[in-house]
């Protein structure tokens, strides 16, 4: 099989959260561009429509990935079935909304943990392989969250934010051994994201215009999102051929639109402060 990877031109992605939403779309997208997909789960049942219609090009794996044993062996079983991994994607992750005064320690916690430590996890046991390889391609799926922040999504955003500080310096670190790194922004998409795998907090009077308003919009627009899936799988299939990606990449058109205004408004900021962060130096 390693022969047969190499002579072919396919590449081996390995994808956390496969089963729906984004990653699914990633790895059918991946499979469809002729590449061989290693896609995990937490629950490998839900894999069986991808191992069903494209076969052997399919490695299924159950993982969880805030278990580090699990992350190591999913790795494990992928290098002794291909030999190589060329594309991983950081995906696995889920939505959390509610004030930070109203999210509890614990769902805090358990948000970090899986969407920050996860991608942590994954990343620290891939870039060895990157490393002896001299090739890789990282593909981190922030948030265009991870970009701005906003209210409501305290705990999601810490997690995104950790997510995009982590990919920085990785890229600083790994690309002199020809390791790539991007940061994927999404604004909507047509998922479950904030439907049933998303958790929700009551609403404290004094967030109504700002939470509750997040919350009302999220359950009236769900299933009417302007992102497609698909077409935002299509473009990361096609950014891991370029020969210089980009570090990030806002995906959909409100997320462009948040992008631009959030770093233009940092870029009037820092100016109109100018004064005072030169005044600190010694004279």
């Amino acid at each position: 099989m390693n022969e047969k990877v190499i002579e072919n031109g396919k590449k081996v992605w390995f994808i956390t959260g496969s089963s729906r939403g984004l990653g699914n779309s990633i790895a059918r997208s991946a499979l469809e561009d002729g590449n061989l997909v290693v896609a995990t789960a937490r629950n490998p049942e839900a894999l069986e429509a991808l191992v069903q219609k494209y076969g052997e090009n399919v490695l299924p794996i159950a993982l969880d990935v805030t278990k580090i044993e699990q992350v190591q062996a999913a790795i494990s079983k992928t290098m002794e079935k291909f030999g190589r991994i060329d594309v991983v994607v950081n995906n696995a992750g889920y939505g959390n909304i509610g004030s930070i005064e109203e999210t509890t320690y614990e769902d805090f916690r358990a948000q970090v943990e899986t969407d920050l430590w996860g991608t942590i996890n994954v990343t620290k046991e891939i870039i060895p392989i990157f490393r002896k390889q001299r090739s890789g391609h990282v593909i981190q799926i922030s948030s265009i969250g991870g970009r701005k922040g906003g209210p409501g999504l305290g705990a999601y955003q810490v997690s995104k934010f950790g997510v995009e500080g982590l990919s920085e310096v990785l890229n600083t670190e790994a690309s002199s051994f020809g390791v790539k790194v991007t940061i994927i922004e999404p604004g909507a998409i047509r998922t479950d994201w904030a439907g049933s795998s998303m958790v929700k907090h009551e609403v404290l009077d004094d967030y109504k215009n700002t939470v509750g308003a997040l919350s009302d919009y999220l359950e009236t627009h769900t299933g009417s999102e302007i992102g497609s899936p698909d077409k935002m799988a299509d473009v990361i299939v096609e950014v891991t051929k370029a020969t210089a990606p980009p570090l990030r990449l806002p995906l959909g058109t409100d997320a462009y639109a948040i992008a631009l205004e959030n770093d233009l408004g940092r870029i009037e900021e820092l100016k109109k402060w100018k004064n005072f962060s030169e005044s600190v130096s010694f004279d």
